[in-house]
């Protein structure tokens, strides 16, 4: 029977953070990833202060730097009377040696710490591998069933299995974990159009008739997404890709030379925009993290950072107990006390944003209720630096700084 100590289930972010930190620690662990490689499109690349921080720590920012990226030091919502972009964090202004978001392929991140982690004895990878289900003995988790792309199946017992497969994880069928919903105004649509040079760089915005855009720069071409009002991608389907496109490029001018690139509508991809959190992220042999534990709306960015700070605290408070092979109902309820907090504090921020300006403009109204409303806050958020600051340090770090395990570091 096949055995190891800790099975992550999922070769994400947050799962190929914690494999690399616990193999680095001394503790045996085995990344089970569904798919045969990390190239995926549409998924985020934002990389923040916290985890540049973090690769900087491991002995990676300079193999980091090598990958293609671009930079951003701003954050903007589209809070002025006439719904123009207005600069609500300043991450270039923190006083810290990373003041910026990194825009990076999330296969590029995925694959430098994969091969990081294959240089430690006792981490292991499987590609190709889905967990189909739990082993569960006398109440706890005790492992996975799992099937491989050729068809084999097999399970796979573990002293400690961490769900870190996002928001269709496995561990969200489990009924006393109880999931809880929150209301959310959006879906978004993902495409691409073509980037030239002299195009803007790194993260660029806008807001058109009932939706809101966001650019993130690939170098090559734009990944281009549309937030719409939620349940509506059916009409506006039906509407026609060539008024779509010239609403989207009314919205971005600069990008009207180039409306022609998307040619039907299947290159544009739906995302069911959800925002919830499991009320408990553990059982006996069970954690979840990241997305499996707290799905994010895109708002801000900041799901990838959130899910690899669930990996850093999940390392440090389970490594001594992986190693002595005794994982406790209360090592795992220790990783959510830490996280919880700051989990809640986001997605109270995205509710915010949701309702406060996302929704009103996704109707056809201002932000914050009123042009009069929006005006003062447009003005509060440009003339203030605390403020702008406030929310910069939030962004770039969350609530708590997260470190990893003394033995993780090198």
């Amino acid at each position: 029977m096949e055995r190891t100590t800790c099975c992550v289930v999922g070769g994400g972010p947050a799962g190929m953070v914690l494999g690399l930190l616990l193999a680095r620690a001394g503790a045996e662990v085995t990344v089970l990833e569904k798919h045969g490689d990390f190239l995926r499109d549409f998924r985020g690349d934002t990389v923040h202060p916290s985890t540049l921080a973090l690769l900087d720590e491991l002995g990676l920012a300079e193999r980091f730097a090598r990958l293609p990226q671009r930079r951003v030091t701003t954050v903007q919502l589209p809070l002025g009377p006439d719904r123009s972009l207005v600069t609500v964090g300043d991450i270039g202004a923190l006083r810290n040696t990373y003041n910026y978001i990194a825009m990076v392929p999330q296969w590029d991140l995925l694959n430098l710490l994969a091969d990081e982690a294959r240089r430690e004895p006792s981490f292991s990878v499987r590609m190709s591998t889905e967990a189909t289900s739990f082993l569960v003995e006398r109440g706890r988790v005790t492992g996975v069933r799992y099937r491989t792309s050729d068809g084999r199946t097999g399970e796979l017992r573990a002293t400690l299995t961490v769900a870190c497969d996002g928001r269709g994880s496995l561990a969200r069928s489990r009924p006393e974990l109880r999931l809880r919903r929150f209301t959310c105004p959006m879906d978004a649509w993902w495409f691409r159009l073509p980037r030239r040079e002299g195009d803007p760089r790194g993260l660029v915005g806008g807001a058109g008739d009932r939706f809101l855009t966001a650019m993130i720069d690939r170098g090559d071409y734009w990944q281009c997404a549309a937030l719409i009002p939620k349940g509506t991608d059916g009409r506006r389907r039906a509407a026609g890709l060539e008024r779509f496109m010239a609403d989207f490029t009314a919205a971005v001018p600069w990008l009207a030379d180039r409306a022609h690139a998307l040619r039907s509508w299947d290159e544009v991809k739906l995302l069911d925009v959800r925002l919830d959190r499991l009320r408990r992220w553990h059982r006996p042999g069970l954690l979840c993290i990241g997305d499996a534990a707290h799905s994010m709306s895109p708002v801000f960015g900041i799901g990838i950072n959130l899910a690899v700070e669930d990996a850093v605290a999940a390392a440090r408070y389970l490594v001594e107990p992986l190693r002595r092979g005794a994982v406790g109902l209360q090592d795992v309820r220790a990783v959510q006390r830490r996280r919880w907090p700051t989990t809640a504090l986001a997605q109270a921020l995205q509710r915010i944003a949701h309702a406060r300006v996302i929704e009103p403009v996704l109707a056809g109204r201002p932000p914050f209720g009123n042009p009069r409303r929006a005006q003062w806050m447009t003005e509060l958020l440009t003339t203030s630096r605390w403020l702008n600051r406030v929310p910069a340090y939030f962004l770039a770090y969350g609530a708590v700084r997260e470190r990893p395990p003394t033995a993780s570091v090198r």
